[in-house]
C-alpha cells in the first residue's frame, strides 16, 4: 500500500483527505503546525513543523519512502483570512524552491498540488473555460499559485518516473463551510445579502468530496499519462438563487434585497483595479456576475466521477 505524505493535513481540505485515505488503507503521513485528523491510527504518522521548515519536511518524505506527495499547504479557504499578504506569498514561493524536488528525490512516483481557477484570463464568450484556455493571473492568489505549477513542471522535468498534477480548483464548499458560498451573495460595504433579477445565473464551485475523490483517484491510478493541469469544480454551476435558498435552510440569512445590475457592473469595472480586487481571493468582481462563466471539468471525469453538489453536500 502506497505511502502518502499531506502537507496542510489539519486544515479543512486535509482533514477530510487524511481521513479517507486511511479508511482506504493509506499508510499517511501528515505535516501540519497543529495535530488534526488521524490521531491514534497506526497508519498515521504525524509530523509538527511548520511547511516552510526544510529539514523537517525533507527528512519526514525520506525516512517514510513517500510513493505520494499531495501539497494542501498555501492554500485558503478557511486556513487564511480572506486577504492575502507578502508574507504568505514569500512562503509559498520558499515552499516551492525545495518541497518538490524533495519530494522527487524521496522517490514520489506522484506530487499532486492545488492551484487555483483565478489563474484563466477572463472568458469573453459562453464557451467553458478548459485546460488549454488562455492564461492571465492577476491576483496575488493566482499569481502565487501560477509561480506554484510552474516550480512543480520544473522539479519533474528530468524525473521520467514522477508524475505531476496540478488541480485548479473553484471555490470549496461543504454543508459547514459556506464563505464562498456566501461571498457571491454578499456586499461587505453594504453589509447585507443581494441578488440580480431572480438569482437565475451561476457560479462554478467545488464540492470539497469531489476534490477528495478526484485526488483519491490520481493515487489509485496505476498507470497511464494522467499528469497535468485539471479543471477539478462541480459539473453544472450553482445558481445564485439555489445559493439563497441553500443559506435560508442552514444559516441564518437574513434579508436579501434586489440590485440594479447594470448599475453594479460599472462600478465593479472602475474598481477592479483596486488592491481589495487583486489581494481578497474572494473578491466578487460585480462586472462579471452575471456571465455565467463555467469550467469544463470533462478532463477531470475520466479520473472520478464529480458525484457531489449543492443538494447532496454534506
Amino acid at each position: 500500500m502506497k505511502n502518502i505524505v499531506v502537507t496542510g493535513s489539519s486544515g479543512l481540505i486535509g482533514k477530510e483527505l487524511v481521513e479517507v485515505l486511511l479508511s482506504k488503507g493509506f499508510k499517511v503521513i501528515g505535516i501540519d503546525n497543529t495535530p488534526g485528523a488521524g490521531t491514534g491510527n497506526p497508519n498515521f504518522v504525524f509530523v509538527q513543523a511548520p511547511i516552510e521548515d526544510k529539514d523537517t519536511v525533507s527528512k519526514a518524505m525520506t525516512d517514510n519512502k513517500i510513493d505520494v506527495l499531495v501539497h494542501l499547504a498555501c492554500t485558503v479557504d478557511n486556513d487564511f483570512p480572506n486577504i492575502l499578504t507578502s508574507a504568505q506569498e514569500k512562503t509559498s514561493a520558499a515552499v516551492d524552491k525545495y518541497l518538490y524536488k524533495a519530494a522527487v528525490t524521496a522517490g514520489a512516483s506522484d506530487i499532486i498540488i492545488l492551484s487555483t481557477h483565478q489563474i484563466y484570463a477572463h472568458q469573453k464568450t459562453r464557451e467553458p473555460i478548459r485546460e488549454t484556455s488562455d492564461e492571465k493571473p492577476s491576483t496575488v492568489y493566482a499569481k502565487m499559485k501560477y509561480e506554484s505549477e510552474k516550480a512543480l513542471a520544473k522539479a519533474v522535468k528530468g524525473a521520467s518516473s514522477t508524475k505531476a498534477v496540478s488541480a485548479r480548483i473553484c471555490p470549496i464548499y461543504t454543508k459547514d463551510f459556506t464563505a464562498n458560498l456566501h461571498a457571491r451573495i454578499y456586499d461587505p460595504k453594504e453589509n447585507c445579502s443581494y441578488i440580480y433579477g431572480y438569482g437565475d445565473y451561476g457560479f462554478s464551485f467545488c464540492c470539497l468530496y469531489n476534490l477528495i475523490d478526484f485526488i483519491v483517484g490520481v493515487i489509485n491510478m496505476g498507470s497511464g499519462n494522467y499528469q497535468g493541469v485539471y479543471n477539478v469544480c462541480d459539473s453544472k454551476p450553482i445558481l445564485a438563487k439555489d445559493i439563497v435558498e441553500f443559506e435560508r435552510q442552514y444559516r441564518k440569512l437574513g434579508a436579501v434585497i434586489q440590485r440594479n445590475y447594470g448599475a453594479d457592473a460599472v462600478k465593479s469595472a472602475i474598481a477592479f483595479g483596486s488592491k481589495s480586487a487583486k489581494t481578497d481571493y474572494r473578491y466578487n468582481d460585480l462586472s462579471t456576475v452575471c456571465s455565467n462563466i463555467s469550467y469544463d471539468n470533462t478532463k477531470a471525469q475520466r479520473i472520478s466521477t464529480f458525484r457531489w453538489k449543492l443538494s447532496n453536500t454534506k
